[in-house]
């Protein structure tokens, strides 16, 4: 404190014993820190109920939340699809239309990816690399923890590159995949459609195989994804799988889109 200060607590309240000490700022300091404590032991107690937080069931973590939710519109998806093969039987047995109404119908259908598609197919398979991993060769660093995992623009990287050799379907997972579809990454996991995945990524695509190839192969930013393969040992495995079915899209065909505030 200033000298002004103590001359004039001096004056006021003398020099003799009954003058009360100074309460030191360390002191106050102290106190609150206790006093805090014991706020949080008693919110945590009111909060707890007499339960231990950590091992309370009812307090599900995102990560849990985000799984029951996917399982959730996987179920979904599989019954709107049983239910629309129920309605498209309906219609097919007494729409009115001539033969040639219904064959262009279907070839609408099989462009959008509704319909199943059989055919000769390719697989690549992407997986997130050991996290031990270490520089392969010399002249690398060592590995930051964003090198070892498979981004969202690697799985566009193939996917993009697939459509270009002259794929006529593609499915990633079990989810085939219609014009507006968004393969999205949140940290090390795949969210397409609604539904969460976690690594290893497969994407299967329909089409001539050497074409296929040929445009992975070409591929900028998958050359590029072959770097950290081969220095840092991220999954890549292409497989030709012979005849293979993908599965006709699902979900919904409703347009999502942006609205401006009102």
């Amino acid at each position: 404190m200033s000298n002004s200060a103590d001359s004039q607590g001096t004056g006021a309240m003398g020099s003799g014993p009954g003058r009360r000490p100074r309460v030191r700022p360390v002191r106050v300091l102290t106190a609150a820190v206790f006093a805090l404590a014991g706020l949080i032991f008693f919110t945590s107690f009111n909060t707890a109920k007499g339960t231990d937080i950590r091992q309370d069931g009812s307090l599900l973590k995102l990560s849990d939340l985000i799984q029951q939710r996917s399982r959730k519109n996987k179920e979904l998806d599989e019954s709107n699809a049983t239910l629309r093969g129920t309605v498209d039987s309906l219609a097919e047995s007494d729409d009115g239309s001539t033969k040639a109404q219904d064959e262009k119908i279907s070839g609408l259908e099989r462009s959008a990816g509704t319909q199943r598609l059989t055919g000769k197919a390719l697989t690549v398979t992407l997986n997130d690399a050991p996290p031990n991993a270490t520089a392969k060769l010399p002249g690398y660093p060592e590995p930051q923890p964003d090198y070892l995992v498979i981004h969202q623009q690697d799985l566009q990287a193939v996917v993009n590159a697939l459509w270009e050799g002259g794929a006529k379907g593609i499915k990633v997972m079990d989810q085939r995949l219609i014009s507006t579809s968004a393969v999205r990454c949140v940290g090390n996991t795949l969210i397409l459609q609604g539904r969460v995945y976690s690594p290893p990524y497969k994407i299967t695509a329909v089409g001539d195989p050497g074409k296929l190839q040929q445009a992975l192969a070409a591929s900028k930013a998958i050359q590029t994804y072959m770097v950290y393969v081969n220095v840092y040992g991220l999954g890549w495995k292409v497989t030709e799988d012979g005849t293979v079915t993908l599965p006709g899209y699902s979900g919904t065909v409703d347009l999502h889109y942006a609205k401006p505030v009102e």
